[in-house]
């Protein structure tokens, strides 16, 4: 039987959570629950994952695999697939369930854009997740840095797709119109959570702001697809997820992702509850049923795992819907 480990990411002390997340260090300490059974995964133990992480520290790329914790690294890696985080790995935000560093970021690197394209052509990726940390210091947002990094990637590797997982641009006009020109295959913004929670898990954001940039994206450019993922265990209740889908559905949005919250350190936001995988699969076909061309609704399920192989299926499903249009 193959050895299985449960992957918390927590910090090896607490002395090391406070200095990643300054500002939570003045925080009641959140004991971290034991992990359902559905919730491990294998340790990252194969050799491709190892060159992957070689290739990473040799390009000096950060990714949001690394910095977020992501619980599916070892899987994802092994596959040659890794999502690239641009501008630092300082991010300018506090939301109290990401476990990417917060504080004053960097200047950015000009020549980053380049090194992407570079890495994305080395895996050979067919479909890459392009992110970044909030950098509210920018006047911008980063969106010029994004664009050139997609620019960067189809010049490197031109039969690539490019997913962009963007910030919000929160009062940085003009910003998403800059990384929509350069036109990426994808386009998401994740709302998160249900609006009642945004002020303690992501309080510098604005839902309506986050579902207004979506909206906008279809106005812009319909042939783009857009996407939005969603934590649930948060403390969020069914209705106000379903109410989530409703708004998401209302600016257009083709692709929803719901994955189980999984708290990083002591000082983060704790587990409400781990929601089942039957209830996944209930809101999985709940979410169907609204019109999402594609969902993907797993304890495990994070914004870009799998991204290669969902984005396959989001161009079939369109043009899938497109032909039963076309013949009524």
């Amino acid at each position: 039987m193959a050895t299985r480990i449960e992957i918390d990411h927590r910090g090896t002390d607490r002395g090391r959570a406070a200095l990643r997340h300054p500002e939570k260090a003045h925080r009641p300490d959140n004991p971290i629950q034991r992990k359902p059974a559905w919730i491990r995964v294998k340790a990252p133990t194969h050799p491709v994952y190892h060159e992957t992480r070689t290739l990473m520290r040799e390009q000096k790329l950060v990714t949001v695999c690394e910095e977020a914790a992501c619980p599916n690294i070892g899987e994802c890696w092994s596959q040659r697939h890794a999502t690239m985080m641009i501008m630092g790995d300082i991010c300018t935000r506090a939301c109290s369930f990401c476990n990417v560093a917060t504080g004053l970021p960097r200047a950015l690197d000009p020549d980053e854009p380049r090194r992407v394209g570079e890495a994305v052509a080395k895996l050979g990726l067919r479909h890459v997740v392009v992110t970044s940390v909030d950098r509210d210091d920018l006047a911008d947002g980063g969106a010029e840095h994004f664009a050139r990094t997609i620019r960067a990637i189809r010049a490197a590797a031109p039969g690539t797709t490019v997913e962009v997982l963007t910030p919000d641009f929160l009062r940085k006009d003009g910003a998403l119109e800059v990384v929509v020109e350069a036109r990426p295959d994808v386009f998401n913004h994740n709302l998160e959570t249900v609006p009642r929670l945004y002020p303690t898990i992501r309080p510098g954001a604005r839902y309506y702001h986050s579902l207004r940039l979506l909206d906008r994206v279809k106005q812009l450019d319909p042939s783009i697809f857009t996407k939005s993922g969603l934590m649930v265990g948060l403390g969020e209740t069914r209705t106000e997820v379903l109410q989530v889908m409703d708004d998401l559905r209302s600016a257009e949005v083709d692709f929803l992702t719901i994955g189980q919250y999984l708290q990083p350190t002591v000082k983060h936001a704790a587990v409400d509850r781990f929601v089942t995988p039957e209830e996944f699969e209930d809101y999985a076909r709940l979410a169907r049923a609204k019109g999402f061309l594609l969902v993907s609704a797993t304890p495990l399920t994070r914004s870009s795992y799998h991204a290669d192989r969902d984005f396959a299926a989001l161009r079939a499903a369109r043009e899938a819907k497109l032909a039963a249009v076309a013949a009524a």
